[in-house]
């Protein structure tokens, strides 16, 4: 299915195929699973992840033409899954879904590069808890951004690079 272009910032930088379909590789089965995609941009791993099973999708996105052309997508896919899509700064959406006691399975953060956001929204992620259990968070950052090994309750399992692209994967100590 094509998709018409809307105007995105620059600062947009969807993920690369390769590093998408590596990703979903990791994270195998995801059937059941609800999925909160940090920085969606134009969303392309958030519905992937509803294309896998994913149970719930939680789109997070500020850019105004990202969000549009997240909004185009969603409303002519085929999805099953219940998809939101909420358009507000990362850090005040995780206090309110830490307010409202909701929890993830799966956390994917791919925030601008350059800008110390992968390690805040990290920190973030650590002090707002809405990690499952057994969930983890996977951060997609350049390789030269230096990430905490370890926090008060998440710490570093694996890294995996591709190029100048690092997805690292935290879980619960």
């Amino acid at each position: 299915m094509k998709y018409k272009k809307s105007k995105i910032s620059k600062g947009i930088r969807p993920t690369e195929k390769r590093v998408k379909e590596a990703l979903f590789n990791i994270l195998g089965d995801i059937s059941g699973l609800s999925f909160l995609d940090l920085f969606a941009g134009t969303g392309s791993v958030g519905l992937k992840a509803a294309s896998c099973g994913a149970k719930e999708v939680l789109l997070v996105e500020s850019d105004r033409g990202a969000l549009k052309s997240l909004q185009e997508r969603v409303s002519k896919g085929q999805f099953h899954n219940s998809i939101r899509i909420l358009s507000a700064d990362v850090f005040k959406i995780l206090e309110r879904l830490y307010s409202g006691g909701e929890n993830f399975d799966i956390i994917f953060l791919d925030p601008p590069y350059y800008n110390g956001l992968a390690k805040k929204t990290l920190q973030t992620l650590d002090l707002y808890d809405i990690l499952t259990p057994s969930g983890f968070i996977i951060v997609q950052h350049y390789k030269k951004d230096i990430l905490p090994e370890s926090l008060n309750i998440l710490t570093l399992y694996r890294q995996y690079r591709y190029g100048d692209t690092v997805l690292s994967l935290y879980g619960r100590k």
